[in-house]
Parts: structure tokens; C-alpha cells; sequence
């Protein structure tokens, strides 16, 4: 498996290539959720072999924004699925890559270590002192997108978003949850 080449080709790809109407789901995002994953791999504990995985499908995971938004984990996977063979990537391999990518879809739904770990560091920044700055990013998107209008209803998004939310291994639930919780109080209040 050539790691390093793999990953490296699917984010200079997706650096030159991402529509930059998509101000929250760039390729700043996809490196914060390598780098945040790795980090979490490395907290549980994670075997070296498995973290490589894990940080191909945090490359991954949001490929599929070069075709279309609705359905985008999905064709991540199938971009994971044609390009990776290619890098010496085995079929088990791919599949554990594609259920990592497929955890990170709303409602997130991990089965395993290594899927917790990429859904946790794929909505990481709602525990962190750089919320409002990385909200102020996707809430542009959605506007652009037409997915919402008002600032109003921005904020009603995000608290219906972030009550539902919930993060599943041991290390962000450690150094996330207390955050979140204020963020999301500070979101309530903006509505009150």
C-alpha cells in the first residue's frame, strides 16, 4: 500500500479542484478532520496500520463534493473504490476505507473504532473554541447553496443539529463534550 501517494493525490486534487463556493467543505476541512483523527487514533490507541486507513478515508471522506453534494459519501467511496487498487490498496482494505467514509453521513451511524473516530473528527469543531468562526463557513455555504436563508434560521438549525449530536469514543467525548455544550448555549441565547 503506497500511503503517502495515495493521500497526497486525492488532496492536491481536491485542492485544485473543489468549487470555492463551498467556503465549509474545503480542503482546509478535509486536512482539520485528517489531523483530528489522527489525533483520536493515537488517544485510543489505534495500531499503526489501521490509522493509515483511517487517515486514506479522512482524505476521502468528502471526495465526493467534486461531483455533487446530496450523496457525496457515497461517491466518495466509489472515487476510494476506482482510485485506490492503483495504490496498491486491497479490496478489505477499500471496504473498511468506505465504511469509515459512509459513518461520517447525518445521521452518523459507526459500527466500529476506526468509523467513531472519522465521524468524531468530522464534526470535532462543535466542541472547540473555533465553532462560531467554522459555523460562520458552513452557515455562507448553505446560503450560497439556497439551503437556508436568515441568520434566525441558521441558529435554529444548529441547535435542532447540535442536541442530536453526540460523539462515541472516549477521547472526544473527554475533550469535546463540555465545549459543545456551551457552544451550544451560546447558540440558544442568539435565538432567545
Amino acid at each position: 500500500m503506497r500511503f503517502e501517494e495515495a493521500v497526497n493525490d486525492i488532496l492536491d486534487r481536491l485542492t485544485r479542484q473543489l468549487s470555492e463556493h463551498l467556503t465549509y467543505h474545503s480542503i482546509h476541512h478535509i486536512k482539520d478532520v485528517y489531523h483530528t483523527a489522527k489525533t483520536i487514533a493515537e488517544h485510543e490507541n489505534v495500531p499503526e496500520s489501521e490509522i493509515k486507513l483511517l487517515l486514506t478515508a479522512a482524505s476521502y471522506h468528502d471526495a465526493g463534493f467534486l461531483k455533487h453534494p446530496q450523496g457525496h459519501e457515497k461517491e466518495s467511496c466509489r472515487m476510494a473504490s476506482v482510485t485506490l487498487p492503483g495504490y496498491g490498496y486491497s479490496d478489505d482494505d477499500i471496504e473498511k476505507i468506505c465504511g469509515m467514509i459512509m459513518a461520517t453521513r447525518i445521521p452518523q451511524t459507526p459500527y466500529n473504532l476506526p468509523e467513531e473516530i472519522l465521524a468524531d473528527a468530522d464534526l470535532d469543531y462543535l466542541g472547540r473554541d473555533d465553532f462560531f468562526s467554522i459555523g460562520d463557513l458552513l452557515y455562507a455555504e448553505l446560503k450560497t447553496a439556497g439551503a437556508i436563508s436568515t441568520e434566525w434560521e441558521w441558529n435554529q438549525m444548529q441547535v435542532k443539529f447540535m442536541e442530536a449530536h453526540r460523539y462515541f469514543t472516549a477521547t472526544s467525548k473527554r475533550l469535546r463534550n463540555a465545549k459543545k455544550e456551551a457552544n451550544l448555549a451560546l447558540v440558544k441565547a442568539k435565538i432567545n
